[in-house]
């Protein structure tokens, strides 16, 4: 009887906790009983319950995201596996027409010894090419410079430029940027040092204006066109432009025609204006020379009788103001004509050459006229 009520006991400990959640246990039965047999409980490991922060992706997300980069890499492939990028677009049928925008990084320092100037530039040129046209979901594509060379860009050239330099850090730094109706942005960045003849007559007074010109290699103006995008110029002012010696005005344009032996070809030209600034040539050359000019007149101040005192502050002046014009022509352009700073040098030179020669007449007369003699009378043998 004992036996029964313990076996009631423990099939009941075994069904409740079964209908718990979490962790249970259930009873293992025997292969035979008997009333004095007893049964342990097993236990078992823990279910492991699928988390509901997991969201397995659908159908319709796979495909979204497999399905644009497929899209982009056939209407590329079929862009260019016709293209030849060694014709034109529009040839034989109309000329190119390229629109142009510069953005300027940075200008400087301008070279006075070398008549040349440095500007860092992002050069941005815009044109259609009927091939290039598509159909599709995407409103353009962004290429890398590694991808320039599968197209046909104009054949620009700085006329007038020395030496260029195209920047390639860290991969090179050119652009392409394709439409679906056909039109192209192709951007790059360069430095180019630029030739710029100063005149110098009124130096230190003068203003300049620096030319930057560009057009086609080799096409004339039938079949390249260029033109300014209502003459787009942007100027990071944030940037320090290295000037130096001068202050920046302001820029202007001009489109002309010229014609050469392979043909006539439109030219644009940016002309950057610049100024001189005053103070710098002021305290190097014009105060130096005034100074030494006003010095020299201090021998008017001297006893005529100190002759050695006056005679070494006036060949000092003298020797000064040689040193000083010396001087100012060292970081200077060999020029035919005279600058209104060497008339300046020249004139003071004068002026201190004249102190000079005022005390050599002053000395002359004075004894003389202390110290009268006859004229010599000839001596007959």
């Amino acid at each position: 009887m004992l036996a029964k009520v313990l076996l009631i006991l423990l099939g009941t400990s075994v069904i409740l906790p079964s209908r718990i959640e979490g962790p249970h246990v259930e009873s293992e039965k025997a292969l035979s009983a008997s009333d004095g047999d007893v049964y342990y409980p097993k236990s078992q490991a823990p279910e492991k319950k699928p988390s509901s922060e997991e969201i397995k992706p659908t159908a319709t997300d796979t495909q979204d995201r497999l399905g644009k980069m497929p899209t982009a890499t056939f209407i590329l492939d079929s862009l260019f596996n016709n293209y030849d990028y060694k014709l034109r677009p529009g040839i034989g049928e109309k000329p190119t027409v390229v629109t142009v925008e510069i953005s300027v990084n940075t200008l400087g320092p301008i070279s006075i010894l070398d008549m040349e100037y440095s500007i860092d530039i992002t050069f941005c040129q815009t044109w259609y090419d009927e091939r290039l046209r598509y159909n599709g979901i995407f409103e353009s594509f962004v290429l890398n410079g590694n991808m320039v060379s599968q197209l046909r860009v104009p054949d620009t050239f700085f006329r007038n430029s020395k030496r260029t330099h195209e920047h390639s850090m860290t991969m090179p730094n050119q652009m392409v940027c394709i439409h679906k109706d056909g039109k192209v942005l192709y951007t790059i960045r360069m430095t180019i040092d630029v030739g710029c003849s100063l005149h110098m007559l009124k130096f230190p007074m003068d203003s300049h204006s620096c030319p930057l010109s560009f057009s086609s290699f080799s096409y004339p103006e039938n079949e390249i066109i260029y033109k300014w995008d209502n003459f787009t110029l942007e100027i990071n002012g944030n940037n320090s432009w290295k000037l130096f010696q001068f202050d920046f005005i302001g820029v202007s344009n001009m489109t002309e025609t010229i014609a050469t032996i392979a043909g006539d070809f439109v030219v644009l030209t940016l002309f950057f204006n610049v100024s001189r600034r005053f103070g710098f040539v002021a305290f190097q050359n014009y105060v130096p020379s005034s100074v030494t000019t006003m010095i020299s007149w201090i021998s008017f101040w001297i006893k005529r009788d100190s002759a050695p005192a006056r005679t070494s502050l006036g060949i000092t002046s003298v020797l000064t103001m040689t040193t000083l014009g010396t001087f100012s022509r060292k970081n200077f352009p060999r020029v035919s004509y005279v600058t209104a700073l060497d008339f300046y040098i020249a004139i003071c030179f004068i002026f201190c050459f004249c102190a000079l020669m005022e005390f050599a007449v002053l000395n002359f007369l004075t004894y003389n006229r202390a110290n009268p003699r006859g004229s010599p009378k000839l001596r007959h043998v």
